[in-house]
Parts: C-alpha cells; structure tokens; sequence
C-alpha cells in the first residue's frame, strides 16, 4: 500500500510541475493560484474563502431530497448512520494524509449516489469542514436530478478545461460545493484518462483546499470509467447492496480496486434484518 501511495503522490508532482509548463490544461484564472504544493502542504492549508465566496448559492429542497432518502437537516434519528461512517472516514484519511474519496459499487442500484449525498451534507454538518463533491457517474448522471440543480450544469465541461468551476459547482452553506452534470458525456472513461481531467482535479484541490473530495463514480464491473480514474483517489468505498451483490463481485472489485488505490471499507445497503445492536434502535 505504501509503495501504491507513494506511485500516486509522484504522479500528482509530476502533473503539478507540467501545469507551468502547459497553460492548455490550465483552469481558466478566477485570481491568484499559488504554485502546485506538496500533497502533506495541500491538506495542511485552509479552505480558500475567496473562491469559495464566488460559487453561486445552492437552495435545495429539504422534503424533495427526504423524498429520495437524502437527509439534509440537522443531526438526528436518520442521519446517524451516516454520521457513524463520516466519522470513521474522516479518522483513517486525517490518519494517512487523504484527501480524496471515491464512493463505488460493482452494479447498479446499489445506492452510491444517496450514500455520497448523504455523506456530503454529514461533511457539511461540521462546522470547519469543506467539501467538494463531484459527479462522475458521467454515463448515467442522477446526482443532478435529486439535487434539483440549474440544467446548464455539466461539471464534464470543467474536467475538459473547456469551463471555469465557478460555471458549473454550486455551494451549500459556504463550505459544500457540487458539481454535476444534466446529460450523459460521450467518451467519458477517455475523458477521466486524460492529463486535462488530472489537472483540472489537481488544481481544484489547489485553489479550494477542500478536507475532502467525494467522488461519485460509475459501478466498477460495470464499465471502464472508474477503474480509469482509480490512480487520482486516495481511497475507495465499496458499496455492496444486501441480497443482490454476491461475495465474488466483491472480491473482484477489491482486487480491481487494490491494484490502482487504497479500500477504505466496504459498506452494505439495502440490509432487511439487522441486528438490534447494529441498528442501534433505528
């Protein structure tokens, strides 16, 4: 793992020296960027409030996101499931310097997309964490809908260096931003191999100094897109969906996701039965 991580880190070097180099992969300039940092100097500097400050406000629907099991109020009965989780994330990537989280699953409906939004609006009930959360689901995008975000929003363009984040994130209380897309992208597995989306990630994490950064991404047997993406995360949620995922496509999405990343844990949806202790009452 350590080899992994270190493979990883180099990589982000390189591509960071290659942005003074190559203005094509640039953000377009919303202000002053400092030069590229070194990973353990980027998780140590403060959330930039400037470029945080110039995101359009989100106003989202409480009923409609409960509707689609999206708990965006306060702490409470059906939010501390979720809670328990952000707090054991949070622990192990403060503990190994991550800053970026993958949510995946290997099939579909397996509730990837409702785990990542809840775990974002449970970021966000901290009060001195940021958070960017990132659709990359860019086959079948569904983030969008149950957010109910403006319809020109398509973060893909971003990722191509084509838009200025400013265009296509939206903020949420000063501290969680989405970017998401309305319509499928063509070539999107191509799109997140290429050097402009590493750099555009890259420089994201530069100029907004997130704690974390949530990626939603397609199911990992499902086609090539995530896998394409693995070596620009820091680690992975596995989600598995009770009385559908079997024990081998799980092992299998270990191993995939071993070879490129780190495996954060495995998380199982859609459980029936529980155990009194586990469900602790709720």
């Amino acid at each position: 793992m350590e080899r992994i991580q270190s493979a990883i880190q180099k990589a982000r070097a390189a591509r960071a020296q290659d942005v003074t180099h190559d203005e094509g992969h640039a953000l377009p300039p919303t202000g002053h960027i400092a030069k590229p940092a070194s990973l353990v100097e980027a998780v140590e500097a403060p959330a930039s409030d400037s470029f945080w400050a110039e995101l359009p406000v989100a106003e989202f629907n409480v009923a409609a996101l409960k509707k689609g099991r999206v708990f965006l109020d306060r702490a409470g009965e059906l939010t501390t499931p979720f809670d328990v989780l952000r707090t054991r994330i949070l622990y192990e990537m403060r503990k190994n310097n991550w800053r970026r989280l993958a949510i995946t699953s290997p099939g579909s409906a397996c509730g990837k997309t409702t785990l990542c939004l809840n775990l974002a609006f449970s970021l966000a009930r901290q009060r001195e964490n940021h958070t960017l959360v990132i659709d990359l689901d860019m086959r079948r995008p569904s983030m969008a809908k149950l957010l109910q975000t403006p319809q020109e929003q398509a973060f893909s363009s971003v990722l191509e260096s084509s838009s200025s984040p400013e265009e296509h994130l939206v903020c949420y209380q000063d501290k969680l931003a989405f970017g998401v897309n309305h319509k499928p992208t063509p070539n999107s597995a191509e799109l997140l191999q290429s050097q402009s989306a590493a750099h555009v990630i890259d420089q994201l994490e530069e100029r907004y100094h997130p704690d974390v950064i949530l990626f939603d991404t397609p199911p990992l047997l499902a086609c090539d897109d995530t896998f394409a993406f693995l070596d620009q995360i820091d680690c992975v949620i596995l989600l598995a969906a009770a009385e559908t995922t079997t024990a081998e496509e799980i092992e299998k999405c270990e191993r995939e996701i071993d070879s490129r990343s780190n495996l954060l844990g495995v998380v199982l949806n859609k459980c029936r039965l529980l155990d009194k202790a586990d469900s602790y009452g709720y």
